[in-house]
């Protein structure tokens, strides 16, 4: 059993500086499950509102507070992360264009607490603030967000959502850019609108999901939702469902699929796209436009889940399509609208050893993403017929995400960053790159004292495992370097280079940052993907494990040093790594991190992740997450490093208890007197909408816990100068 004794972090804090955690007992609950009992301790940790579990959450995060605002270095990394973050006049994101020369973006200044929404005339006009979630803040005494926005096809209008600390649940609003003023809302239950506009601007499709009564399970909350229209300036009293598992001639399941439309310039259909969860193929219907509008639409499907596409773009009645059948890495087709055959589709951009990753419509082409390697490239193929891909030269070498595109405008942009150089937004027309300055450079966006190396590491079945790993220049290989390895490996997202100014405050004291894409991600396409998927997850874990051991073979660090992070979906990864091999790790840190996968279907969000994770309804799925479930492979008597666990009580894509259930049970059963941590934040959720302050500070509290478990004292000051800079940012690679 855990040591019941005080908290020793290290030698940091002495034995009786601290108080043991609080507790709370278990009332185990048995499930069987295809012949299999499992036993549940802390079920009773699911409803957070019965008074006991509420003033245990109250008690677990007033104790990690305690413990974290300790630490030695927490202070020293909060100033340091602070100063870093505040060296560049504003962070720009979410750029979208429109006719006019109008852009819109969200920027938070350098000493904005919130990302704001502003919209300019021109690369270098002047900024005029739409809205602003710090004045809301202020107005109400709650931290706001705005979770997405859509501006018109014209611009003349914005759509945007916006919710309150963390929680993502959205509320639209219209607004005329013009005036400011607002001309619809709020309309509630539109976390994932998916707003589109119509090409003339007179209204808008969206999705909202169906209201949720007292006494609804919460995995109803997704299901049966619609995708609506609504005339600009009317209420949602005015708005009619146009899409939905009820509309005739639509197959969709009501439970698992969630349906939007799509109007785009340039075509006189419309299309309706049913997501089914998290599955990336999708299911895509078509109607005229102006029979949708007008009421008396007949949808016709003309794409099929089995056609395997992932993204679509139209112009006119040519249907361009992301597929990987028989194309592991992805290969780019046409087809029409009008009558659609993948069989006889033309392949505009074949599979090739790189993996295609996107693609985007602009007036001038499809514009296409292609990861080769650690690199990402990118293509421009033509609209006229026969066209084919026509490669252009990017300033850097790392990833980009395509933004800022228009059907009727030419080129696009996009945001260009390295592990070494900051994100700045670049404007590509045909195949001339050059930059907007909408990004601000900052005095550390490009820094020359740190490098990345990328290596392919044999797993245990001899498979490659990309990783990733920064340094400063020089580094010592002798085995006593604090490293903090991150993986994800879910969904097939892959994690391409990206750039963080927190990460330099690791850096500069002689830290290591690896990042790994085990299978699970989409490092090397479709297959990489589904071998780290349900029953063969257990290769995820593996990988990452493999590579920990890469870490120490070439002496980068050693197992007393090395701390791994993983968040949501990352936190499978992390949790099955630890309980695994708990041997191999000094700390552990987990954001928002699911590990009862077992229950998880139960959970609000739970139902759309059951094409990702599996159902324990079937038995194939029942073992596969029992299999992947950290809380059910948590064993009493054994030695677990340090965990950091760290969740927003608001978070609507992973419920909070799944921290608090791992946490109750690792402070149970652990063996060692290394710290168990649950940080919550009653004032955030999944993350995405924190506010800079509670961003610096949870990054604070990340690297100061790993900094006290991995007990160096290697220049704890190891650099009292800032990072360097590049003499010549526009050219160093």
């Amino acid at each position: 059993m855990r040591n019941t004794g005080a908290l020793i972090f290290c030698a940091c804090l002495c034995p009786s500086a601290l108080a043991a955690p609080p507790s709370i007992e278990p009332r185990p609950v048995t499930d069987t499950y295809f012949g299999n009992a499992v036993v549940d301790p802390f079920r009773h940790l699911e409803n957070i509102k019965d008074p006991k579990v509420a003033a245990w959450m109250r008690a677990q995060a007033d104790h990690a507070r305690a413990a974290l605002d300790r630490l030695p270095e927490r202070a020293a990394f909060a100033t340091r992360i602070a100063m870093y973050e505040e060296a560049v006049a504003a962070r720009v994101a979410d750029v979208q264009r429109r006719p006019g020369d109008l852009i819109f973006f969200q920027k938070r200044g350098a000493k904005d607490n919130q990302f704001k929404l502003y919209v300019r005339r021109g690369e270098h006009g002047g900024d005029r603030l739409l809205v602003d979630p710090d004045a809301i803040h202020k107005r109400t005494g709650q931290p706001h967000s705005i979770d997405w926005y859509v501006a018109s096809t014209s611009g003349r209008y914005l759509a945007y959502g916006l919710s309150p600390a963390g929680s993502e649940d959205s509320e639209l609003f219209v607004l005329e850019t013009a005036s400011g003023r607002r001309i619809t809302g709020p309309i509630s239950r539109t976390q994932y609108a998916g707003v589109s506009w119509l090409p003339d601007d007179t209204g808008l499709f969206f999705n909202r999901t169906q209201e949720m009564k007292d006494g609804m399970p919460p995995a109803e909350k997704y299901q049966k939702s619609r995708a609506l229209f609504i005339p600009v300036g009317r209420e949602v009293e005015d708005a009619r469902s146009v899409f939905a598992f009820d509309t005739p001639g639509v197959t969709i399941d009501a439970e698992i699929e969630s349906p939007y439309v799509v109007a785009s310039p340039g075509t006189d259909a419309a299309l309706g796209v049913a997501y089914r969860g998290t599955d990336r193929e999708l299911a895509v219907y078509a109607a005229p436009l102006a029979q949708l509008v007008g009421g008396e639409a007949k949808w016709r499907k003309i794409v099929d889940r089995d056609d395997s596409v992932t993204a679509i773009e139209v112009f006119g009645d040519r249907l361009f399509a992301l597929t990987h059948k028989n194309a592991p890495r992805y290969q780019l087709v046409e087809t029409s609208i009008a009558a659609p055959d993948f069989a006889t589709a033309r392949v505009v951009m074949p599979q090739g050893p790189g993996v295609i990753t996107g693609i985007a419509r602009a007036a001038d082409g499809i514009y296409v993403s292609r990861r080769d390697g650690s690199v990402s490239n990118l293509f421009r193929i033509g609209l006229a017929a026969n066209a084919r891909p026509q490669s252009i030269a990017l300033p850097l070498a790392g990833s980009f995400a395509i933004a800022g595109t228009h059907a009727r405008l030419p080129g696009v942009l996009i945001t260009l960053e390295s592990w070494t150089r900051a994100q700045q937004i670049y404007r590509v027309s045909g195949t001339v790159v050059s930059n907007t300055g909408l990004q601000p450079s900052g005095r550390y966006g490009a820094v020359a004292d740190y490098v990345a190396t990328e290596v392919l590491v044999p797993s245990h079945d001899g498979a490659k495992v990309p990783l990733s790993i920064i340094h400063k220049r020089g580094l010592k290989k002798d085995g006593r370097n604090p490293t903090l390895l991150y993986g994800y490996a879910a969904y097939g997202i892959t994690e391409e280079p990206w750039f963080s100014l927190w990460r330099l405050a690791w850096l500069e004291r002689g830290g290591v940052f690896a990042v790994a894409n085990p299978r699970g991600s989409g490092a090397f396409g479709f297959d990489w993907y589904k071998d780290g998927f349900q029953k063969t997850k257990p290769n995820s874990w593996r990988d990452f494990i493999a590579v920990a051991e890469y870490l120490f073979d070439g002496r980068f660090t050693s197992p007393a040093r090395l701390g791994i992070w993983g968040g949501s979906a990352g936190g499978v990864l992390v949790g099955r790594a630890m309980t695994e091999r708990p041997d191999l790790f000094a700390a552990v840190i987990a954001q928002v991190g699911a590990f009862d996968l077992v229950r998880a279907e139960l959970e609000a969000n739970g139902v759309p992740n059951v094409a990702e994770f599996g159902s324990h309804k079937t038995e194939a799925g029942f073992y596969a997450l029992l299999a992947m479930s950290t809380y059910h492979q948590i064993n009493d008597g054994v030695k677990y490093p340090a965990v950091l666990l760290t969740h927003g009580v608001n978070d609507s894509r992973v419920d909070v208890w799944q921290s608090m259930k791992a946490a109750a049970r690792l402070q149970q059963a652990s063996a060692s007197a290394k710290p168990v941590l649950l940080r919550l934040s009653y004032e955030s959720g999944h993350g995405l909408g924190d506010t800079k302050e509670q961003y610096i500070a949870e990054r604070a509290d990340m690297l100061a816990f790993l900094w006290a478990q991995m007990g160096t004292t290697r220049e704890a000051a190891v650099s009292k100068k800032p990072a360097s800079r590049a003499a010549t940012p526009e050219r160093q690679r």
